[in-house]
């Protein structure tokens, strides 16, 4: 496809990755088990020269599909008054999360390229014009991770496109960044993995700091890994949906905070996820036998789900002056109706069990096949799970599950 009459200079492909174990736990500081998948996403692009008049990113599609976005190359610039058409031209300062356009997703990598070079002192000088063109072989909404992939390598080519370089884990961690800009309070599962992938392996990724560990799976076994045709536009419905569970999660770690013996603003103030409240859980856990942190849950949280008024009583703050630090989570306040704390922490606290249960397994003196069924129990486990507590999965995955 022809976007400029000159070479395109840097292309760079990030690949997908399907999610083993470890289920919407990331964001909840817990360690997870993905791995990379063939299929990827490919960013090329050709910077423009510095004497040319049009300082704009255009950004194209292989696939027809997907029409061509253009947007200022000036990440400080605001383009009222200039006389382009809103549909052609988006000033990406913030970006537009009410008008969900695919070329965000650069605009994602392209701010936050911009935002961490300059953190790091590097000179980025005057902002060029660039032409770009994605491809890619992921399934958009599949659940395999297209948009961390297309952040991933768009933030990669533009680092190349302006000879800038960072480390590894540098790049996991400013993708997970920069994809927060879409809307998604995403926990970086997602883009580490696409950054720190090698290839025959699985990877154990752990957070705060982020880092990876090669996990060889048994070579007798098989993932397969099939599309149900369903589509969750992340972006799209984050308000009622992933950033919904994101919210529920956070308030679960307050209540069980404060149940747990903490004052109520040093929960608020504190206490950003369940990972924070494990070791008062675990403590209330020993007292009765146990190490699991599930315990705490079924003591202190109700099944049935919570209304806001209730848990404003119990943390004697209003929830948007709890939550008003985020504005995608203002968003989930006004589209929710109640709140199912206990289902939501205890889904964590278990899942994040599963995956070094998975770790452990894989590295038992076990046999082949004795280890393949029970990884495959621990997976059997994690669906159940996410349907049961954390309602992340739909009907067709069921169907799919059964077969």
């Amino acid at each position: 496809k022809n976007i400029s009459n000159s070479l395109i200079i840097n292309g760079y492909l990030r690949t997908g990755r399907v999610n083993l174990i470890g289920e919407h736990i990331d964001y909840e500081g817990y360690s997870v088990l993905p791995m990379a998948i063939r299929q990827d996403t490919i960013v090329a692009i050709r910077k423009r020269d510095k004497g040319e008049a049009e300082k704009l990113l255009r950004i194209a599609n292989v696939n027809d599909k997907y029409t061509t976005c253009t947007y200022p190359a000036d990440p400080n610039q605001n383009y009222s008054g200039f006389g382009f058409e809103l549909a052609d031209i988006v000033d990406f300062q913030a970006i537009d999360l009410k008008n969900h356009r695919w070329g965000h997703y650069f605009i994602c990598g392209y701010k936050g390229y911009y935002e961490y070079a300059k953190s790091k002192g590097v000179d980025v000088g005057v902002p060029v014009g660039l032409d770009v063109l994605i491809d890619g072989t992921i399934p958009t909404g599949s659940g395999l991770s297209s948009s961390a992939a297309f952040v991933c390598s768009s933030t990669i080519a533009i680092m190349a496109a302006f000879g800038v370089n960072f480390p590894k884990k540098e790049i996991a961690q400013v993708t997970c960044d920069c994809e927060r800009h879409i809307g998604t309070q995403s926990g970086g599962m997602d883009q580490a993995i696409s950054v720190m992938a090698k290839n025959g392996f699985a990877e154990l990724i752990d957070f705060n700091p982020i880092r990876a560990t090669d996990v060889q799976l048994p070579a007798g076994g098989t993932f397969v890994i099939a599309h149900s045709l369903a589509e969750s536009k992340k972006a799209v419905t984050a308000a009622t949906n992933y950033n919904n569970r994101v919210v529920e999660c956070r308030l679960a770690a307050i209540v069980l905070g404060i149940k747990l013996g903490m004052k109520s603003q040093e929960a608020i103030a504190k206490v950003r996820t369940l990972s924070d409240v494990e070791g008062l859980c675990v403590k209330f856990a020993k007292g009765h036998g146990s190490n699991d942190p599930v315990l705490a849950v079924k003591e202190y949280l109700k099944e049935k789900p919570y209304t806001a008024e209730e848990i404003e009583k119990i943390t004697e703050k209003h929830l948007p002056s709890i939550l008003g630090d985020n504005p995608t989570s203002l968003d989930v306040l006004k589209a929710a109706k109640h709140f199912k704390l206990h289902q939501r922490a205890a889904h964590v606290f278990s899942e994040a069990n599963r995956v070094h249960a998975f770790k452990e397994t894989v590295e038992s003196k076990l046999s082949e096949e004795e280890k393949l069924k029970k990884l495959g129990d621990l997976m059997n486990d994690s669906h159940h799970s996410c349907g049961v507590l954390y309602e992340c999965r739909y009907n067709y995955h069921t169907y799919a599950y059964n077969l």
